[in-house]
């Protein structure tokens, strides 16, 4: 028997120990349980890569000359099922073994580590060494002859270098003028930009001036007439912005942009969902990829546990399918507990947001069958009253009264901004931050408003809480108070959100109603002719805003 046969028949007999674990414990891959190496960067689930590899056409798994990348490889599972697919696939094609299985890992799959250390555990996983030319050395354990070093596929012989077709980054964070950097945004001052950091997640695929010349340069030996016909993956989620008053940066979209940019056949990647609703960074993004006719799938989970059981994100997940020979609707899927509701095929632009519920699509328009105004027009901006969360206040009462996340503070007259006169008015305010971070509680559903009441005129608040309406008519006060409690109200505020924070914009699906009744959601639905599935709908999906979340 060959070498490079000998090899591939020892690995069958003498399992790494990451796949000795992958094997004790079948859906407890090791792979998964390496935890984050920062910055957000997910691990993928073999269940998620395998459902993102199904969503692929068939086709795929049968052309020996297509080229395969994940420009953001962490544990090289997704190269991994890829190389185990083609194995099967190109079989007829290439009927030889180790011809066959020397031609996937030599000539079609490719990748960028995220990181010096995510690029050793890809290769791991995929050449069964961290270094792709390491031959074997003879050293053997004594009780079962199992190479003690290990050696990569093909006893080292089908890579030149260490790294294979599997990069270590080496790219860096380029400064402009404006001290942040030219291609990731993140500040100078930043963490990541610490020379005695050894990762600084200045992330190859995104830190290129000419993506196309480094593709080129990378994997194809400055060919520029080669092209990726399959980009996959789950690239970071965010960065640290630094300096000052630092916040998490979206970062996503720009591995998306990219790939697009490379115009493969087929991309696939898996992000979190706030994209949907615009916001920090991604609002630009959110009109291209809406307006996008080559998305051909949208699979949305609004509980990322439901792929990330160790991860609970803000807003869920989605993964896509964008698929260059598409031109027309897209397939959205949605997933609850693990099973498919609903599948509709549908514009993604027929709102500013995207509306991803497929059922909540039909109540919505039903309503704009008969509402003109909404309340995003009524909503005002927040921190209307330029009172910072931070503010101390006084502990004279004769002070203006100020609701505070640590409750009432008095303050002097002259602090106090109100342009539109609503401080004599009764308001109607709420947290900003959405009830339960916007993540279902155990028994699946959302309150979305907390700490929802009325302020009487003369009393006002900080920017911990956004004002919703102001009345000077107490009753009227009360029935919008009404309104904001209904599971109506809460269900179409909830189709906006894709983050921890309720803006104006978010009430964008609210229909501004009349207000001289006590409003309830049986009232609702008889007011915009909606179903018992639609109200079924709503109760299983909002809780009681008297209910305690699970």
């Amino acid at each position: 028997m060959s070498d490079n046969l000998e090899a591939i028949e020892t690995y069958r007999k003498y399992k790494t120990k990451v796949e000795q674990t992958a094997e004790y414990v079948e859906h407890f891959d090791i792979l998964e349980t390496i935890t984050n190496v920062g910055n957000d960067e997910v691990f993928t689930p073999r269940k998620v890569c395998d459902a993102m590899l199904d969503s692929l056409p068939e086709e795929v798994w049968h052309h020996p000359e297509y080229h395969w990348l994940n420009p953001a490889s962490k544990n090289g599972i997704f190269e991994r099922e890829i190389a185990l697919r083609l194995d099967q696939g190109l079989k007829d094609i290439i009927p030889d073994e180790l011809e066959r299985k020397k031609h996937i890992l030599q000539n079609m799959i490719f990748s960028i580590g995220l990181t010096k250390f995510t690029a050793l555990v890809a290769r791991r996983t995929l050449y069964y060494c961290s270094y792709a030319n390491r031959k074997d050395d003879g050293m053997r354990d004594p009780n079962d002859g199992h190479s003690v070093n290990g050696y990569a596929i093909g006893n080292g012989t089908w890579f030149e270098d260490e790294e294979g077709n599997v990069k270590t980054p080496k790219a860096e964070h380029v400064f402009g003028n404006d001290g942040r950097c030219i291609h990731c945004g993140i500040n100078r001052s930043s963490k990541y930009a610490d020379e005695t950091q050894i990762e600084h997640y200045a992330y190859e695929f995104i830190h290129q001036r000419d993506i196309h010349q480094y593709v080129a340069d990378t994997f194809f030996g400055g060919n520029k007439d080669m092209k990726f016909d399959i980009i996959i993956g789950n690239p970071p989620y965010q960065l640290d912005d630094g300096g000052a008053g630092a916040s998490a940066k979206p970062i996503y979209q720009l591995f998306i942009q990219r790939a697009i940019e490379l115009n493969p056949r087929y991309l696939c990647m898996i992000i979190p969902a706030r994209w949907y609703a615009g916001g920090k960074g991604l609002d630009e993004f959110r009109k291209q990829m809406l307006s996008d006719r080559h998305m051909r799938t949208l699979v949305d989970f609004p509980n990322s546990q439901e792929c990330f059981s160790n991860f609970n994100i803000a807003g869920g997940v989605c993964y896509f399918l964008w698929d260059s020979s598409h031109i027309g609707e897209c397939n959205v899927f949605n997933f609850k507990n693990g099973l498919c509701v609903s599948s509709s095929k549908r514009n993604l632009d027929e709102f500013p947001i995207l509306i991803r519920n497929n059922y909540s699509l039909a109540i919505i328009q039903k309503i704009k069958k008969k509402a003109t105004k909404f309340l995003s027009e009524k909503v005002f901006a927040r921190n209307y009253f330029s009172i910072p969360t931070t503010i101390k206040g006084t502990k004279n009462k004769d002070g203006v009264p100020c609701l505070t996340s640590k409750g009432l503070i008095f303050l002097q007259p002259n602090l106090i901004s109100d342009k539109k006169g609503i401080f004599n008015k009764y308001k109607i305010v709420t947290t900003y931050a959405m009830s339960g971070g916007n993540k279902p509680s155990r028994n699946g559903k959302y309150q979305v408003l907390s700490s929802l009441q009325i302020l009487n005129p003369g009393v006002i608040c900080s920017e911990t809480y956004l004002i919703l309406d102001a009345f000077e008519d107490e009753n009227i006060a009360n029935n919008y108070l009404s309104y904001a409690t209904t599971k109506f109200y809460r269900y179409l505020l909830l189709q906006s959100l894709t983050s921890i924070h309720i803006t104006k914009d978010t009430f964008a699906l609210v229909p501004d109603i009349d207000l001289n009744n006590k409003i309830t959601d049986d009232f609702l639905s008889n007011l915009f002719d909606l179903s018992d599935d639609d109200k079924r709908q709503f109760d299983q999906t909002i809780t009681e805003i008297s209910d305690k979340e699970d």
